[in-house]
């Protein structure tokens, strides 16, 4: 009976070509390029063999790094500064288990892109194959959506969809699962079905036993399920993209209320940089409305460096004096104290494209005056628009703008004052970075942060002076994202300087990726913090538990690393390496000329900048 069933099944599935050399990897290569992916970020495996050799013939750019972690980070830096999904392959099993934060902190930082993994044969799966792994649920909660295709047939819908789930809504990673059946061609398949089959040293099945005959069918019935149809003519074109829109009666409530108030705020996030909207007509309606702004996440350098209602520090004190919030893709997380920083009578508005993230921890901390379902970019047009066109007048109260900016001028003087002042041993951290501000401040410049206590401290002082020209974690606040954003930075902007600022405890991550800056000469400047410390862990575990263990590094020679790996690299330990010597114009000028990625390593000492400051 089974065997009378196999037999239907076979009848039904037709168009196999066995002589055709195609094969899935082909598919999916034509998908990306089809979505405009310049890019994919891989290491090396058999299980994707076929992906990475039909991408390279068709022109997509293949970056092989030295860690699956940082193809992802580099797919989740490119997804973000081109607005196009990234793209990460990597291998089954271990290679894909090595993305799982990397991904993970792209969920969080709200960025689109897919992630294809290889694995194990579809008859081979849970029976002990090599890195075979049930690796959709290990990123179920990592991802928008888990993918796994089981026939050629399925690849081009599937990498559509996916793509477009990436994209909707609150945007986000996506992982699909493409086994070896699915990927190589019909003929190498055939060979692997045919040396598990039963009759494999049989010329005559009708002599087998029934069981044998009937593993035979199913095996015979299973390879022409997966290449079945394979090479239809489809279409590869990106599927529609919507995001949701507020309604005419929110818009027309938030004008009225902005317009009603004396001390309006605005606190921009992510999603004001997301497209189709942003960045460019957010940041020109944003100054339209006229009205104080702090920016966070991909958001910093949205509006420029030196636009003057763009407000960088003691955001608290603005926040507890405005009489109404607006919260632009910003979320009530930690980094707005949970709600807890919004005083009961203040009005707060919240826009997101998730309602979820929109009401994050409301009703417990904070209450919203509106929750409004909508894209950033879309929502901030309608209501310039409305303002507009009703020729409302937004005043804004003179004297508490005069506030902000003194309290900003203030900040700014302070931490100039510091930077001159000598620390036990060493640089002073904040001299060297008001340093790298004057030697790129009038360069297109993509500052990437990956760090603890230097990078905290330099996001104080350096200024991106440009939209999406910042790049850092996110609310994830992962270590070793540096080396994969600096990759994808440069790639996509060849004439913008990229410089990679890092604590020298996440530099120890990205130590490898030098090799792969090298070989695919990519010209990226890093700065290193080096005070041979976690500081940012140091600066509360000795006060509160009177220990540094497991804080300590060294001040290890990471210039003489960097040319080991045949990059260019600098010591800078003294003040006069920074003035009289100028190490950082000279590095700099060497990058240029020579177009060899370049490592600065700075020693640095400790100053008390970031005093009380907590890593949880």
């Amino acid at each position: 009976m089974l065997l009378r069933q196999s037999r239907l099944f076979y009848s039904f599935f037709h168009s196999v070509d066995t002589q055709s050399k195609r094969h899935g990897g082909e598919l999916v290569a034509q998908v990306l390029k089809s979505h405009g992916v310049q890019n994919i970020f891989t290491l090396p495996g058999g299980h994707v063999s076929p992906i990475v050799v039909a991408s390279d013939k068709l022109n997509i750019k293949i970056i092989d790094v030295r860690h699956e972690a940082t193809a992802v980070f580099a797919a989740d830096a490119s997804a973000r500064l081109s607005g196009i999904p990234g793209v990460a392959v990597v291998t089954a099993g271990p290679g894909l288990t090595n993305t799982v934060t990397a991904i993970k902190n792209a969920q969080l930082a709200e960025s689109p892109l897919v992630v294809i993994g290889g694995a194990a044969a579809t008859l081979l799966k849970g029976r002990g194959s090599l890195q075979d792994i049930d690796q959709s649920s290990l990123l179920k909660s990592a991802t928008k959506k888990c993918f796994s295709v089981d026939c050629v047939r399925d690849i081009v819908p599937t990498m559509r969809e996916a793509f477009r789930i990436a994209q909707i809504g609150r945007p986000g990673p996506v992982f699909v699962e493409l086994p070896l059946d699915v990927l190589y061609p019909y003929n190498v398949v055939s060979e692997q079905f045919s040396s598990m089959s039963a009759k494999s040293g049989s010329s005559n099945t009708k002599k087998l036993p029934l069981k044998a005959r009937v593993i035979e069918a199913y095996s015979s019935y299973c390879l022409n399920h997966i290449f079945s149809d394979a090479w239809k003519d489809r279409d590869y074109d990106p599927l529609p993209v919507t995001v949701a829109h507020p309604n005419k009666q929110q818009v027309s409530k938030v004008a009225e209320m902005i317009a009603a108030s004396k001390r309006p705020l605005l606190i921009m996030g992510s999603q004001s940089v997301l497209r189709p909207y942003g960045p460019t007509s957010v940041a020109e309606n944003i100054k339209q409305l006229g009205l104080p702004v702090y920016l966070n996440g991909s958001a910093r350098g949205l509006l420029g460096s030196d636009y003057e209602m763009q407000f960088r520090h003691a955001r608290k004190d603005a926040v507890r004096e405005a009489d109404l919030v607006v919260l632009l893709g910003a979320v009530c997380d930690f980094r707005l104290s949970y709600g807890r920083i919004f005083k009961k009578p203040t009005k707060v508005i919240s826009v997101n494209r998730s309602m979820e993230s929109a009401k994050m921890n409301s009703g417990i901390f904070w209450n919203p005056t509106m929750t409004i379902e909508s894209d950033v970019g879309s929502f901030v047009d309608e209501l310039v628009n409305n303002l507009r066109h009703k020729q409302t007048q937004v005043n804004v109260d003179k004297e508490w703008l005069k506030t902000l900016r003194q309290r900003d001028d203030k900040r700014d003087a302070s931490i100039e004052e510091m930077s001159l002042g000598k620390t036990d041993y060493y640089i002073n951290p904040l001299k060297l970075l008001l340093g790298v501000k004057k030697v790129f401040e009038n360069d297109p410049t993509i500052l990437v942060a990956d760090g603890g206590d230097f990078v905290a401290s330099a996001s104080y002082i350096l200024k991106p002076n440009g939209p999406l020209r910042w790049l850092d974690p996110g609310p994830f606040g992962t270590l070793g994202c540096g080396a994969g954003f600096a990759l994808a930075a440069k790639l996509l902007n060849p004439d913008h300087q990229v410089v990679a600022i890092m604590g020298d405890g996440a530099f120890g991550y990205a130590v490898p990726e030098l090799d792969t800056f090298v070989r695919h000469n990519i010209p990226v400047y890093w700065v290193i913090g080096n005070d041979a410390c976690w500081t940012q862990i140091a600066r509360e575990q000795l006060p509160m538990l009177g220990s540094s263990i497991g804080c300590e590094l060294a001040h290890s020679d990471y210039h003489k690393v960097a040319e080991g790996f045949g990059a260019l690299g600098y010591l800078v330990k003294e003040d006069e390496d920074l003035d009289k010597r100028n190490i950082l114009e000279v590095s700099k000028k060497d990058l240029n000329k020579t177009e060899t990625t370049v490592v600065v390593n700075a020693l640095i000492g400790k100053t008390k900048f970031r005093e009380g400051s907590i890593s949880v």
